[in-house]
């Protein structure tokens, strides 16, 4: 879209997730939220009361209606209501994951690219500014400190920890060494639900880095931090603080080495609001998102690996 009009979006499915969707895209300057979509009428007339716009109850009813969608729905229909919206060529922003198998993954790919229409997907810590402040920082990791870390709740059963939490930092992952993945190893308990809730994963990399990934939906407190080590250099990322800490050790004229750092300044921001102000870019501009459909489908690959991997032990 070029002609400066607002590009009008409708949010399918406005669960726990969903509403978030709905109140930042009815903030956006360059975005006009035209309805919400969800089964449960009443929670759609909520949602659509408290930010000023339209209840639905099917998906189909605002296809004529809008430019782009976000779908926030269980993963089980990911595929089956982003395909309707992709094959009429509109935009879609999916939630991760971004499908239930890999092969539904392959599907919509090549269905936006058929198209020539965006397909992104709702990595946010790729929008976390704190990982931005972090990056230059980052140059060839030899090992990573990975824990994500959750209260329980009933959302997102369906699905397993890795596919639900992990699949956060494995986009992050894959994103920043930019490397194949050459070895895992993984274990997984089920605790308090069918699905397993706690997994570890330890993934070797072509370039020799190790990155050690645990992730909880049953833990007693919140913690979301990753920690990159190199040579002479330790970078530290609390994605829920937004805070980061970079430490080097520097030598200079020939004396001992010293060790310098500490916090990094970080521009805070809610990661979400960063991602659908670019996905609405994206649409207007008719340009590639900044987290691909390509970059879901590889998460998700690598998401599968290691279930499998948890599945053989």
């Amino acid at each position: 879209m070029t002609d400066g009009r607002r590009v009008r979006v409708a949010v399918i499915g406005v669960g726990a997730l969903g509403r978030h969707h709905a109140r930042i895209l009815s903030g956006l300057d360059d975005a006009a939220l035209v309805g919400v979509v969800d089964l449960d009428q009443g929670r759609a007339e909520e949602v659509a009361a408290a930010y000023g716009t339209r209840a639905f109850a099917d998906a189909a009813a605002v296809t004529n209606a809008v430019d782009a969608v976000t779908v926030a729905t269980p993963t089980v229909s990911h595929h089956a209501v982003a395909r309707a919206f992709l094959d009429r060529g509109i935009p879609v922003l999916v939630e991760k994951p971004l499908t239930r198998t890999v092969d539904e993954a392959d599907d919509l790919v090549a269905l936006a690219t058929a198209r020539g229409v965006p397909l992104a997907v709702g990595h946010t810590e790729r929008f976390n500014p704190a990982v931005d402040a972090a990056l230059p920082y980052i140059t060839r990791p030899r090992f990573v400190e990975v824990h994500r870390l959750g209260t329980f709740s009933e959302r997102s059963l369906d699905i397993d920890v890795v596919f639900d939490v992990m699949i956060h930092d494995l986009d992050l992952l894959v994103a920043t060494l930019g490397d194949e993945v050459i070895g895992v190893d993984a274990v997984g308990v089920p605790v308090l639900s069918d699905r397993v809730d706690i997994a570890n994963a330890r993934l070797r990399f072509a370039s020799g880095c190790i990155a050690n990934v645990t992730a909880s939906r049953i833990s007693r407190e919140k913690v979301r931090k990753i920690r990159f080590i190199e040579p002479a250099t330790y970078v530290s990322i609390d994605y829920a603080t937004q805070e980061v800490e970079c430490w080097r050790l520097v030598r200079r004229d020939g004396g001992r080495p010293q060790i310098e750092g500490g916090k990094l300044d970080v521009q805070n921001d809610e990661p979400l609001r960063r991602e659908l102000a670019d996905f609405v870019a994206a649409t207007r501009e008719k340009r590639p998102p900044r987290v691909t459909g390509e970059d879901g489908r590889r998460a998700l690959a690598l998401a599968d690996r290691i279930n499998r991997e948890m599945a053989r032990g």
